[in-house]
């Protein structure tokens, strides 16, 4: 529509030149041409009072040389766009009125049918586009607001998942197993109660982190992932010892992805220690030219993939937010497993994001 603006103005200023090589008026008419293009493309920080000027050296233009009458089509759009629904109406009611006045001025007062049917069907054409797209538009942005809000579901259905509901089953688990040894073994058992107390310190962290919806702890500092999958690898409970190596040369990643990677490998060691039944597990963050790979293999049980889990089996609802995560930004889940021979999981997602 800007485009069509110009293209309107310039047109208009050519034919004008054309038919009056600089008469008395010629000055005039080249001065408010390119007043009103400059005004068209000048910041606005108040859009009412700019549009009562840009119709003002419109009028007044079109009064000295009413080729320039068919510049209104685009200051349709602009009213319909600037003011509230019955105002725009009436600005466009009144444009179309001065439109028929400057043409029939054109043809010399010479009443010509044409001349007065063509603004009013142009006027409303341009109206009914302009509410149709409007309309469009408004069921798009509310479409939007719905799946991002179901988005939004999801993530933090995933963040809880993965972070505090695992480090309460985690703390639970341990808890129960100081109960049972405190009498037996009680430094076993103050053990267990120590890395409960370390496990509820984290989960009081991310949960101030869901507060304030910024990065996992363990990225909240600036660490990258390496760092974050190194320190997540040693906090594991020692029941499950947890091996972290890096292969490649690392690169910058997007926060976006360094979290999802995290989460992802959190929700994963999760369901290994409650699920998989693993002496040990290994964390590999591989960079790669076009990608970077998180695999998170186990030695325990494994499982049929294609199988679906077992009622009230949570490694079901693990795998598909890991999947969930992967698909969001572009990449995908692996998933490696036999009955008694182990379980990898291998996440790749693009370097460059779409």
């Amino acid at each position: 529509m800007h485009a069509a603006f110009f293209a309107l103005l310039g047109a208009s200023l050519a034919r004008f030149l054309l038919r009056h090589p600089w008469a008395e008026l010629g000055p005039w008419v080249v001065a408010l041409s390119v007043a009103l293009a400059a005004l068209y493309v000048a910041p606005v920080p108040r859009r009412l009072a700019w549009l009562c000027t840009v119709v003002a050296v419109w009028v007044v233009l079109v009064v000295l040389a009413p080729s320039f009458a068919w510049c209104a089509v685009p200051l349709f759009y602009t009213g319909l766009r600037t003011l509230p629904p019955r105002a725009a109406l009436v600005l466009v009611a009144l444009l179309t009125a001065f439109v028929m006045a400057a043409q029939l001025r054109l043809a010399d007062g010479g009443i010509d049918p044409n001349l007065l049917v063509a603004p009013p069907a142009v006027a409303a054409v341009a109206t009914a586009v302009f509410v149709h797209a409007q309309r469009q538009a408004d069921r798009l942005a509310a479409t939007e607001r719905r799946e991002g809000t179901l988005a939004e579901r999801q993530r933090l259905s995933m963040e809880i998942h993965d972070t505090l509901a695992q480090g309460l089953s985690s703390q639970r688990m341990l808890l129960q197993a100081a109960d049972r040894t405190w009498d037996a073994d009680p430094a076993t058992a103050r053990r267990h109660v120590r890395t409960a107390a370390s496990i509820a310190e984290r989960n009081l962290a991310e949960a101030r982190r869901f507060v304030h919806d910024l990065a996992p702890a363990d990225l909240a500092e600036g660490a990258g992932l390496g760092e974050a999958l190194a320190a997540l690898a040693a906090r594991e409970p020692g029941r499950l010892p947890v091996g972290f190596r890096v292969d490649g040369t690392p690169v910058a990643l997007p926060d976006r992805v360094r979290s999802a990677l995290l989460r992802i490998a959190q929700g994963a060691l999760a369901n290994v220690r409650e699920h998989a039944d693993a002496s040990s597990a290994a964390l590999t963050l591989t960079y790669l030219d076009d990608q970077v790979v998180l695999d998170i293999a186990d030695d325990g049980r494994g499982f049929d993939p294609a199988a679906p889990p077992p009622p009230g089996d949570g490694r079901g609802h693990g795998l598909r937010a890991i999947r969930a995560r992967a698909e969001q930004l572009g990449g995908t889940l692996t998933v490696e497993s036999t009955p008694g021979e182990g379980t990898v999981l291998s996440v790749s997602i693009p370097l460059e994001q779409p």
